[in-house]
């Protein structure tokens, strides 16, 4: 079972009155785990009507954002293209990669670099070996805040008010050991904030704990978050917390130095 999201519910009324709105919900339809999608399964996802479908994927085709093999649709290698030219996008990962790849010699275990977009974890670079779990984390893949241990660093020490919008809405059990109850996960944000760290255990894949630390800004904002993720039988948390520390500050003062450069 995938512990993705599934595609985010559109905004029918208002996206799909317009073509750039029917573009959208086309491509959206896409889920994490997804492959490829036939024509039918795109329709009935994006509720927009199947000539339109078909008459937008042909243009989407041309332009190479779409890809088609026999009567399934895929997601085309140009919106990989375009993806990788966003700017925050590439100067986190650029300063953060080979820090990160430090901390997996370090420690054997997965890394991750996640950044708020919305209510979600969306998770910018990851480095982890062959025989490691792939799931349910992945580059570009997205999790909630309040179970992921980036989650709960991003809203310890992210904006005032995103805690009171993430729980405003039920929360999502993955595992039994998944927090649920407002009160408890605002227990969870105290001690994080109180240690400078943020940890979760077995609350998004039974058997492995993550623990994370924001990245702070040359302005004092929090840029990102850093995670260590390993199985619960052999994690070493104040190993973790202590080289998570040791590369935070470097991390974000080569974010500091590309921006000076850009100014």
């Amino acid at each position: 079972m995938s512990l993705m999201y599934p595609p985010v519910a559109p905004e029918l009324d208002d996206a799909a009155n317009s073509v750039l709105g029917k573009v959208r919900l086309i491509l959206e339809a896409f889920g994490p785990d997804d492959e490829s999608l036939g024509l039918s399964e795109i329709v009935r996802r994006s509720g927009v009507a199947k000539a339109s479908v078909h008459r937008l994927a042909q243009e989407l085709l041309r332009w190479g954002l779409l890809e088609r093999r026999g009567s399934e649709y895929w997601l085309g290698m140009r919106l990989f293209e375009i993806g990788q030219r966003v700017p925050r996008q590439r100067i986190l990962r650029e300063a953060a990669r080979p820090y990160m790849e430090d901390l997996y010699q370090a420690t054997g275990e997965t890394i991750h670099l996640a950044v708020l977009d919305g209510h979600e974890v969306l998770y910018l670079e990851k480095v982890s070996g062959h025989s490691q779990v792939s799931r349910p984390s992945r580059i570009a893949g997205r999790m909630p805040l309040h179970c992921t241990a980036t989650g709960k660093a991003l809203l310890t020490f992210g904006p005032a008010h995103l805690f009171a919008e993430v729980v405003a809405a039920p929360l999502t059990r993955l595992t039994p050991r998944t927090v649920i109850l407002p009160k408890l996960l605002a227990q969870e944000i105290d001690q994080a904030k109180k240690a400078g760290y943020a940890i979760e255990r077995e609350q998004i894949r039974v058997g492995y704990l993550s623990v994370a630390i924001p990245l702070i800004g040359a302005t004092g904002t929090m840029v990102a978050a850093l995670s260590v993720t390993a199985p619960t039988f052999r994690a070493d948390v104040n190993k973790y917390v202590s080289l998570l520390g040791m590369v935070s500050g470097r991390i974000t003062k080569s974010i500091t130095l590309v921006d000076d450069q850009r100014r």
